[in-house]
Formats: C-alpha cells, structure tokens, sequence
C-alpha cells in the first residue's frame, strides 16, 4: 500500500519534530520545508496528498505561500496553522479555499484528526454508512412486515430514502441490499394498496390525506388564518428529489415535510387535476365535461388546470384572488420572476414546474439523457443541478421575501421500470406503461391490480365494460406484438401511472421564510 506523502512548512519545523515522528509511526511520509519559497518549489517537484502550512513564515507569508501552490497544486488540500486568531486573517485563509485551520500549539491528535478529515473521510464515512445500515436492515425488514397502516408505509418510505442517500457514494455492496429491501417493500406496499384503496376512496374520513383534500385541509386553511399563498407543483417530483435540493432552499427557509399519497393512477390527467379540482376523477367528468380530457382525446390532458382551480374556489363560495402559470422551460420561470410584483396582489399563487417531467420524458426518448440519468442517484443529480441553475431557485428566493406562505408538492412521483408483464388490448387502449383502461384487456389478475367497477374508486368509463388496471413495483405492461423490441426500449425507463411507494408515496413541504 502506497503511503500518503505530506508536506509542512513551518520555520520553527525543529520544534515540531516530534510531530513530524508520530505521522510517520502512524504510516504517512512527511517532507519539512522551513520557508515559503521551498514548498513552492517542493510542490512544483513532488505530489503531496496533503499540506501543512503554517500561516507567519519569515519572506513568502503563509496566505502568499498558498496562493502560488494553489497555482502550482489546485486540488492538494492545505491546512493552516497559525499562531494569530486574527479573522481577516482566517476570512482570507477560508476565502482562498484552505481544507482547516489549525491555531498554535497543535498536539499530535489535532494533526491526525486533520489528515483523516481530509484524506481518510471518504472510507470512514463509508465505513460507518454501512456498518449503520446494516445493522439497521433486520429493524426495516420488521417494520415493512408489520406495516399496517397508510402512516406506517410513510415512514419505511422516509426511512429508506434516508438510507438510499447515506449509501449514495459509499462501497461495498450496501447498495444492492439495499435495492432489493426496497424492491421487497415496494411489493408489500402493493399488496397493501390493494386491500386497502377501495376502502380509501369510499370513506374519505378515514383515508391519509390524498390529492383532491390537498387543498381543503392544507390551502383554504392557510388562507382563512390570513396568510398569502405561493403553491408551487413539480411535476414527478418523488420525496427523494425532494431531499436532495432541500439544501438550496435552507439558506431562506424551514421546511416542514409531510407526506401524502398520490390517487390512482399515478398520472397528471388524474391526480394533478384532482388536486386542483378536489374532486376525484369521474366527479370532474361529470360535473366539468368540459374541462375533463378523456383517455382517447386528443386534446392535451392538463390543458384545463386554471379553470379546475377556479371552480373549485367558487364551490367552496370563496372569495380568494389567484393566479396560475405553468414553466415548461427556463424563458417562462425568468419572464415570471420579471413580473414577480404583480404577483403579489393575489391571495394565491400557483406555479406548475414541469421540468423533470420532460426529463423522465426525454430519458425515455433520448440515448444521452438515458445515459446521464442511468440510476436513481443519477436522476436525483440532475435534478439537483437543474434547480441550483434554474431560474425556480430565483423565484424560491423572491418568495422568501415576499411574506407569503410557500407550500411545495407534486402530482406524483415515478420509478425506474424493468419487469415487463403482457397485456393485451384493442386499438382504443391509452399508451402509458403503468396502467391500462379499456374494455378488452386481457392479462394475468395475479400480476395487476384490477378495477373491474370504476366506480368504486371514482374513475370515469369510457364505455359500459371498461376496466382498469395498474401495474405495482418495477413492472410496465407490454404487448406481445414486437415484445422483444419493446421491453428492451422501455427497460430501466422512469414512468409513472401505477403503485409504487415513489409514485404513490410523495413530498407536501410547508416553507416558512426566515426572519419571520
């Protein structure tokens, strides 16, 4: 094993011999320069993992000394030692983008706790996430057998996208255990559903909170305490998504998380339109026929949104100003965040982000995007980086200060598909992966959940026989005809539409602007 190779330059380095004898017991090598100028030069010679520097060196000063090996080594990590405590000179070593900062006297320990920050974090790290995990996998296997209720599969969710993240960077096989606990809870999360959505959609009282009560428990509420309202829907925003932008938005808020489940199917003509009608789907199509798009209408499916929320506001007799804009690309978030003023004089503002739609979308479509979306750590990065670059995270901040109450959600959320289950059907039958309607469907009950009555989960028919079905875990419905080319272009492709705890399962996050 290579040892790692250090560098101090320090003019007292006499001094700190002892120092220098204990790394080297501890296995690193370390090269001692008493000046400025001769770790310069060391550095232009020699690779270093990591260097010492002490701060007030007689010529080239400290802060001089590592401006030029940040020339010379940018990516060398530097410490500061220092005997001066003075903050412009610990701004100017921060700002120059030193690893730590040591005061004088340092004692060994100091020195090695420095060095496995710096060198030895990432296998400490993985070390102490795998440990954890594992000795957390029995206590999730047992909470996933004993989930009873919709609250209970909330938290085995929230618990394993915690652990999926923890693992995101770490080795050694934590992984793929992982991958399978989820895929062992996502098909008892099925069986779940099954038993108990029938029962939901006909006792509302005694459901978790699901699309169409989104606004009557959470934004009509908001608005009667007085507050003003920015409600902002991602569109197949899943909670792990969710986690990992939730740093960009800490520097202006706190977030309170809560979660609720998505209606079936797990599709924008349903459940977004649910949310801003509150209505459930076959409610919408007979009481607004004009504003409900059927399956085999060509007519784009969330074309009626505006209205939804407009009739929905009147049946409740209210009186609240709103608006609504829909971003599809990065021009209309900039256009709005240039009329952001006007947009103040409402009570209610909703805003649909439909971004990393069109990505699951173009994942789909494109060879590129598939390849730098290639697993759900992946997705969750691009994700990231579009809302660390988009001009949503300006608008985030613009609503920080605008006194409003910022409620963030989605319709519902999407996964990674790999089992391909045949179904068959007429020409009629709608095209999405997850769930199929129709009046002539033929496939295996045992690999679907099957609604053979609409109506008793408030769906609308399109005709007397039709029946639904949806699709539960990982599997997408495929037909016969041409199989082999078709599941290999769908395979491990995002879609949504049926039961998973990542479409089913999905993030309701209250905003509180800070300072208030």
């Amino acid at each position: 094993m290579t040892k790692e190779r250090l560098l101090w330059a320090d003019d007292e380095i006499d001094i700190l011999k002892p120092h220098v004898l204990f790394l080297e017991s501890k296995g690193y090598e370390v090269t001692t320069v008493t000046n400025g100028i001769d770790a310069v030069d060391m550095c232009r010679e020699n690779d270093f993992d990591l260097i010492f520097l002490d701060e007030n060196m007689p010529g080239l000063s400290g802060l001089e000394t590592l401006q030029k090996i940040k020339e010379v080594r940018p990516m060398v990590p530097v410490v500061m030692i220092t005997k001066s405590e003075e903050e412009n000179i610990m701004d100017q070593a921060i700002g120059a983008k030193i690893a730590d900062y040591l005061i004088k006297p340092v004692n060994p320990n100091q020195i090695l706790l420095s060095i496995k920050k710096n060198l030895h974090r990432k296998e400490i790290e993985t070390e102490a996430v795998n440990s954890g995990y594992q000795q957390n996998f029995g206590q999730i296997g047992m909470q996933i057998n004993d989930s009873l209720t919709a609250e209970d599969w909330m938290e085995v969710y929230k618990r394993l996208v915690y652990w999926e993240l923890e693992l995101e960077t770490a080795e050694g096989g934590m992984n793929e255990l992982l991958s399978m606990q989820k895929t062992e809870a996502n098909s008892a999360f099925v069986k779940f559903v099954k038993r108990n959505y029938v029962d939901w959609i006909k006792h509302p009282n005694r459901r978790p909170m699901m699309s169409p009560d989104l606004f009557k428990k959470k934004i009509f509420p908001a608005l009667d305490r007085g507050e003003k309202v920015f409600l902002v829907v991602i569109d197949n925003f899943r909670y792990d998504q969710w986690r990992s932008i939730s740093k960009y938005l800490a520097e202006d808020f706190t977030a309170e998380e809560e979660l609720y489940y998505s209606i079936l199917p797990t599709a924008t003509q349903y459940a977004r339109n649910a949310i801003f009608s509150g209505l459930m789907p076959n409610k919408m199509a007979e009481m607004f026929p004009d504003l409900w798009v059927d399956e085999d209408s060509e007519e784009g499916k969330n074309l009626n949104e505006e209205p939804l929320i407009r009739v929905h506001i009147e049946r409740y007799r209210r009186k609240d100003s709103f608006s609504y804009h829909k971003i599809n690309e990065s021009s209309y978030g900039e256009k709005l965040l240039g009329n952001f003023r006007q947009l103040l004089h409402n009570d209610l503002n909703v805003i649909v982000v439909n971004f990393i739609d069109m990505l699951s979308h173009a994942r789909t479509d494109s060879r590129m995007v598939k390849e730098l979306a290639s697993s759900d750590a992946a997705y969750r990065s691009i994700t990231q980086s579009w809302f660390r670059h988009s001009s949503i995270r300006d608008l985030f901040r613009a609503m920080a200060h605008s006194g409003y109450k910022v409620f963030l959600t989605t319709d519902h959320g999407t996964i990674c598909v790999n089992n391909p289950v045949k179904v068959i059907g007429d020409r009629n039958t709608n095209t999405n992966l997850r769930y199929k309607l129709g009046k002539n469907l033929s496939y295996n009950p045992k690999q679907v959940f099957e609604i053979r009555n609409p109506a008793e989960v408030e769906l609308p028919k399109l005709n007397v026989s039709t029946s639904y079905i949806f699709a539960g875990g990982r599997d997408f419905f495929a037909y016969p005809n041409n199989y082999n080319y078709y599941v290999s272009y769908y395979s491990n492709t995002f879609q949504h539409g049926g039961i998973s705890m990542e479409e089913m399962i999905i993030p309701f996050i209250t905003l509180q602007p800070k300072g208030r």
